[in-house]
């Protein structure tokens, strides 16, 4: 069985689906056969990044990592708006020039106000189901889209740099955001904010929950897999999902009980959200409360030990 996870830097152009493609291609090719594949976190076809995949037992942490925080850069042109938020889309309103309207300070300044919790609109192309139909389903048929703002947290939001061009300021900011944020709608209301008008023209996932590019690989280096390259060369262990919470080692007897599902009691730990392991082998992701630990997800891994 192959279990683990696979950090793609997603490349321009690609769909978050044909990446997962691209891996069970791969597989395929390499003569691993039928596995179960999954990811944790779409990226739009026009992004480029960090997009966790799962293999395997990993895919029950899909859930998990789709709730991670994500740190993006992306770079806003001020005074074009188009109907997408992005290069995709047509241009739906144009400043001539925002000399003198918007500056690097004034882009500084202004980003305090969309520090910590705030409530942000999706954009009309967005993923979300109205009536039960997708929200960019039904603004390319030219459909009026109202969707309902969101609470959503930023936790981190810098400046990194601007330049001009034709009268137009580029700046690139970097972000720590909640689970549900579209950087999109953030660049348009900081635009906004600025008292101009804004689209996103480069998006760049940076980390997802505890991956981050240093871990990633490309689609080349990908390839190589199905052209007979090791897989544990591109291959990170489930674990690596995990690694954002405490591990608690239980002993062989302690082990077969969360696996028949049994409830432990008196462990002398703080509640919260671990995972447990046998050895090296992770068990499952558990909760612990008042020293009873139930389990979250149990995981189907063969263990070493016994």
């Amino acid at each position: 069985m192959v279990n683990g996870w696979i950090i793609l830097d997603k490349p321009h152009g690609l769909g978050s689906t044909q990446a997962v493609g691209a891996v069970k291609r791969n597989l395929r090719e390499a003569g691993y056969g039928k596995v179960k594949v999954g990811h944790g976190g779409t990226l739009d076809p026009l992004a480029t990044g960090v997009l966790p995949i799962a293999l395997g037992e990993a895919t029950k942490l899909c859930g998990r990592m789709l709730d991670a925080s994500k740190v993006y850069a992306f770079t806003t042109c001020y005074g074009i708006e188009t109907d997408t938020l992005d290069l995709e889309g047509r241009i739906v309103r144009e400043v001539e020039s925002v000399v003198g309207i918007v500056d690097d300070a004034d882009i500084e300044d202004v980003l305090i106000q969309f520090t910590g919790p705030i409530e942000q609109t999706p954009p009309a192309y967005s993923a979300i189901k109205v009536d039960g139909k997708r929200a960019y389903d039904l603004a390319r048929a030219g459909e009026e889209v109202a969707l309902k703002s969101r609470h959503v947290t930023i936790h981190r939001l810098e400046y990194r740099g601007s330049w001009w061009d034709e009268g137009k300021l580029y700046a690139t900011l970097e972000a720590n955001v909640s689970k549900g944020t579209y950087i999109r709608s953030l660049a348009r209301d900081i635009a906004h904010a600025l008292g101009t008008v804004g689209h996103v023209t480069m998006l760049r996932r940076l980390r997802a929950g505890p991956f981050g590019l240093p871990q990633a690989i490309s689609l080349d280096k990908l390839n190589e897999v199905g052209k007979g390259a090791p897989l544990e060369h591109v291959l990170l262990p489930l674990e690596a999902g995990l690694a954002d919470i405490p591990a608690l080692d239980l002993s062989p007897e302690q082990a077969r009980a969360v696996r028949q599902g049994r409830v432990l009691d008196g462990l002398p730990h703080t509640d919260g959200l671990y995972w447990v392991r046998s050895g090296k082998t992770p068990v499952a992701l558990v909760e612990l409360s008042g020293s009873v630990l139930t389990v979250a997800r149990g995981f189907n891994l063969p263990d070493v030990a016994e």
